[in-house]
């Protein structure tokens, strides 16, 4: 089976040659040694990546199911360099595909067991979808529906007749007398008591009806249960089975097994991931890592939240973990701890008339997602110049917690006081201050929500824009339903203004300086992607549908200017565009 392939397969040749930035590191301590190995992604993996994109835009089977796809950037003993390519988990029901690198050992040893497991786990798959979609589900809310109509026609009738009643009551107590009065009220109450014995009749029919399709119902429910029980029971057995006979090799040659690399148990699908898969082969046939990708293809499911053609990092907790180990028997590399700092910050009243490097300047540190550069420091602040791919903040799931906030709070002693005071997306680089104790954060926060703190953003459109500059005033609102997508909306949205101003035009692009009068979420994307505004993408903006290939979003947050709360000074901060 061929595993190894050509450069000319995915790239144009003398791309390898030329890009080499990385743009992100996959990284972990040696057990051993405690030495940081790092192995990047890299201006050509990227690109690598995007060859294959799309060769599996031309095949329907791999959008029929949502998964992460990996590259690897060899060397051969020769000194040739070739891919590899890898999916995680199973493709469209297979472990081995022609062309792609095989499962780590260990699949083969449970495959019976895993077959067997995995045939009980599909027929509770379809059981389940057929008891959500019994027909008596919707029977039940139709009858429910016309009986609850039914219902509340009765009410206002009655609810009219009453009326009328209360009326008459009072007209025959002013004008009848004795016997004839006495036989008014007794038919008055009569036809009160029969609209009363109407509601009770039309209750016990509703009753008759629903009664059964909720019994039905509820048995279904307890099954849904139980079977979903079943399913966690079975997946944790073969999960466990699985981690006592996949063995990961790494590049000192040492093998272990998952349950000795994670003896606390790990997540379903570890060693599944396409880095592991990657790692492994390489390790075991010789081959030296350059560089490595992985990016989503296919749809996605809400619990995911993943992009289709975005690249991401190892995950948290399945191959994070194991990146130490991996990685061991290659050459460590040096954790990056540059450090800008500024002992006497400035007032923007003298500041026009300094010379430029007394600006607090990000210069020699270009973004990268994988290297964070720390631009000003001092014993209340700190200003990093975030690279893109790059969270500001952990997200919600396991595998979102690589972010500015936890990295600085794993290396710095009083990391945990640290406290972000605003942010940026994940694909924007720039200027991201965080406050190192509660009274900053809350003072320089304020800044930020009286719109005190002046942003400046460059970036570059897909596309030319003749007009030179304005504002862009567009309202942004976020549907629940299709998160992170922001989108104008006149009825729910909150005010969003922009201004922007044209720097240049480079052949079929436009670069562009956004300053942002208000901080909505995507604010600078939507106000530029929709027709309404620039009606032009952020070149990369894949999700406000940007199709050019490129390997970031191109926004970059270069300036920010706010009062410094505890030196009353006003602070210029900037980062030069790495675009």
């Amino acid at each position: 089976m061929v595993v190894l392939h050509a450069l000319s397969d995915f790239i144009d040749c003398d791309f390898a040659i030329s890009g080499s930035s990385a743009s992100y590191w996959y990284e972990g301590r040696c057990l051993h040694s405690g030495d940081c190995l790092k192995l990047p992604r890299t201006s050509i993996s990227e690109a690598i990546a995007h060859g294959l994109m799309q060769q599996l835009a031309k095949n329907d089977c791999y959008s029929r199911e949502g998964k992460m796809y990996g590259i690897l950037l060899v060397e051969l003993a020769t000194g040739e360099q070739r891919v590899l390519k890898a999916f995680s988990g199973l493709l469209n029901g297979c472990s081995v595909v022609e062309g792609w690198v095989p499962p780590i050992p260990g699949r083969d040893e449970v495959a019976l067991e895993e077959a067997r497991t995995l045939a009980q786990l599909d027929a509770i798959k379809q059981e389940l979808f057929t008891l959500k979609q019994l027909t008596e589900r919707q029977q039940y809310e139709t009858l429910s529906d016309e009986f609850e109509q039914q219902l509340q026609a009765m009410s206002d009738r009655h609810r009219h007749s009453k009326h009328q009643r209360q009326q008459k009551r009072q007209q025959i107590c002013n004008t009848l007398t004795e016997e004839a009065l006495t036989i008014a009220l007794e038919q008055l109450d009569e036809e009160s008591r029969q609209q009363g014995i109407e509601r009770r009749q039309l209750k016990r029919q509703q009753n008759a009806v629903l009664q059964p399709l909720q019994e039905l119902i509820a048995a279904a429910d307890a099954r849904i249960s139980e079977l979903k029980q079943q399913r966690k029971a079975l997946s944790r057995q073969l999960q466990a089975q699985m981690q006592a006979t996949y063995s990961l090799t790494n590049f000192s040659g040492r093998s272990l097994s998952l349950q000795q690399l994670m003896p606390g148990g790990s997540p379903t699908g570890t060693g599944d991931c396409c880095a592991p898969k990657l790692l492994h082969y390489a390790a075991t046939h010789n081959l030296k890592p350059l560089a490595m990708a992985e990016f989503w293809w296919g749809a996605s499911s809400v619990n995911q939240d993943k992009i289709q053609g975005k690249f991401y990092g190892a995950c948290a907790k399945r191959c994070q973990p194991l990146m130490g180990f991996l990685l061991s028997g290659l050459r460590p590399i040096s954790m990056p701890n540059r450090y800008f700092q500024i002992t006497s910050p400035i007032s923007l009243n003298t500041l026009t008339h300094l010379p430029r490097p007394n600006v607090f300047e990000s210069n020699e540190f270009s973004p990268m997602k994988g290297e964070m550069a720390i631009i000003y420091e001092d014993k209340w602040l700190i200003a990093v110049n975030k690279p893109a791919g790059l969270l500001s903040v952990p997200g919600r799931y396991s595998d979102r917690q690589d972010s500015v906030l936890s990295r600085l709070r794993h290396l710095l002693p009083d990391g945990m006081a640290l406290a972000s005071v605003h942010r940026l997306d994940q694909e924007t680089s720039g200027i991201l201050l965080l406050a190192r104790d509660r009274q900053t954060h809350r003072q320089i926060s304020q800044q930020f929500q009286q719109r005190q703190v002046h942003k400046v953003y460059e970036a570059i459109l897909s596309g030319i824009m003749i007009v030179e500059q304005g504002k862009i005033d567009l309202p942004l609102w976020g549907d629940p339903e299709n998160r992170p997508y922001q989108k104008v909306d006149w009825q729910h949205g909150k005010p969003s203004l922009t201004h922007f101003q044209v720097i240049a035009r480079e052949q079929d692009y436009t670069r562009v300086e956004f300053t942002p009068l208000t901080g909505r979420t995507h604010q600078l994307r939507v106000h530029a992607a929709d027709a309404r505004g620039l009606g032009v993408t952020i070149l990369g903006d894949r999700l406000y549908g940007c199709c050019a290939v490129t390997s970031r979003l191109h926004l970059h947050a270069k300036e920010l200017r706010f009062e410094h709360p505890q030196l009353e000074k006003t602070f210029h901060l900037q980062a030069i565009t790495p675009f």
